[in-house]
């Protein structure tokens, strides 16, 4: 590994707790940390063994070994997401903070690739709303991707610029920004970034930080909660936007109960993450409380206009199991969201590029439905269907878009499972099998 920045020690060396002679080590150490999260809506037992309980995270756990992830067919169907440990901290720090009880309407402002973005939404209810926003638009589709393998209707995938959001006065119960940095954290994973950090860099993540939170601010709510984090080590990137929060904001310091034994450096104004203290990556996480703002949030409510008619929701019904979401059209695709995500949908459309919103069920042509493949990773798709469930070596077959065996009796239109998790869709014909995976989801491997 290349030598870490001698002004990054510099700046570290300034601080409380830090050991320069052991975080260099654990830098030069080969690192084979793996984690990942369990997705709680998709309860089933993994062909990967998992180790030891990340302390601070419900679902997640350690791995012996870092598994090909691609080749299991579970990792497809959505059941867990790989994570770095450390990111998982913001489940603890909402937690403590957020009545997850209630309904609550969260945003994660900066979501991409959708680690967070899953973890947040694995702690909401039914009635709750997840807005998820990426600026990049490349990494808004993966983001898209990664909330629809997770199976939930209470999610929507914005593609805007952070400063549309200043818009939605007093609106979000809380607000999850984990901010673009100068990446630090990551050197162990990713020595070559090493070559491209400088204090230049860390002075302009510190002002895009800024910009991206005063965007925001006006649209968190009256005592609601902003969990900001970063992968960067830098004070700057760090305590000093805390700090420029509460004395330009009047924001509130909120402090975390952790358990000393986790390793973890408490801060004044956060919470630090050494990979020599803590089986993770670098990472900061602090939680602040706003103490100003309107009181009643803006919230446009209009009658639903994306009506479907009794004849196509008796093509559809069959393909849902009950629960209380509401079904609409929208560009000749059916989608499925809860009340909340179809309310945000309507009042906000002219405003926000939607990339995504609840689940697509997919369309009718003729008499028939035709499933999108979002309705084979919906937790609430009704398997009373018919199903065709593979061992490993057809799953990854029918993964790959390869030609496969199987011995099951069933024909014409089925879910594909394995271990009855959802894959995608495919046709049995009496001498062939249709196989509709999207291409660009095919394994490549």
């Amino acid at each position: 590994m290349p030598n870490l920045p001698q002004q990054l020690l510099n700046s570290l060396s300034q601080l409380d707790k830090f050991d320069e002679k052991a975080f260099v080590e654990a830098h030069n150490e080969e690192n084979k940390i793996t984690s990942l999260r369990l997705n709680p809506f998709k309860k089933v037992e993994l062909d990967i063994k998992l180790n030891n309980r990340v302390a601070w995270s419900e679902n997640g756990f350690y791995l012996d070994e870092r598994p090909s992830f691609t080749l299991d067919p579970l990792f497809h169907a959505g059941c867990y997401y790989v994570q770095e440990a450390g990111s998982m901290f913001i489940e603890f720090a909402l937690k403590q903070t957020v009545n997850f009880n209630e309904a609550v309407t969260i945003l994660d402002a900066c979501a991409a690739p959708g680690g967070k973005s899953t973890l947040i939404n694995s702690l909401m209810n039914d009635e709750s709303l997840l807005i998820a926003n990426e600026f990049i638009k490349s990494r808004a589709g993966i983001l898209a991707q990664n909330l629809s393998k997770w199976g939930t209707c209470n999610t929507i995938v914005t593609n805007n610029d952070t400063q549309k959001f200043s818009q939605l006065s007093s609106f979000f119960d809380s607000i999850v920004v984990d901010a673009p940095c100068s990446g630090s954290g990551l050197f162990r994973k990713q020595p070559d970034a090493i070559e491209h950090w400088s204090e230049d860099s860390v002075v302009a993540c510190s002002v895009r930080q800024k910009k991206i939170l005063e965007d925001l601010l006006p649209s968190l709510k009256e005592n609601g909660i902003l969990v900001y984090s970063t992968c960067s080590y830098s004070a700057k990137e760090n305590e000093e936007i805390v700090e420029w929060l509460i004395k330009d904001f009047g924001m509130e310091y909120v402090a975390l109960p952790i358990n000393k034994e986790w390793g973890i450096v408490e801060t004044p104004r956060g919470y630090r993450f050494y990979p020599h203290l803590t089986k993770s990556e670098g990472f900061f996480c602090a939680v602040l409380r706003k103490t100003t703002g309107e009181t009643n949030s803006f919230r446009q409510k209009k009658k639903v206009t994306l009506n479907v008619t009794a004849a196509e929701l008796s093509i559809l019904t069959p393909f849902l199991a009950t629960s209380n979401n509401l079904v609409i059209k929208k560009n000749d695709l059916f989608h499925v969201l809860n009340s909340e995500a179809v309310n945000f949908l309507i009042s906000h459309e002219k405003h926000f590029y939607f990339k995504k919103a609840g689940a697509v069920i997919g369309e009718i042509k003729g008499k028939d439905m035709v499933p999108n493949h979002e309705l084979a990773l919906l937790n609430s798709l009704n398997k009373a269907k018919k199903n065709l469930d593979l061992d490993h070596e057809q799953a990854i077959k029918f993964l790959r878009k390869e030609n496969f065996e199987h011995k099951n009796s069933v024909n014409g239109l089925v879910l594909v499972t394995y271990k009855d998790q959802g894959l995608g869709w495919a046709k049995v014909l009496p001498n062939r099998i249709n196989n509709y995976l999207p291409n660009e989801l095919r394994i490549l491997k």
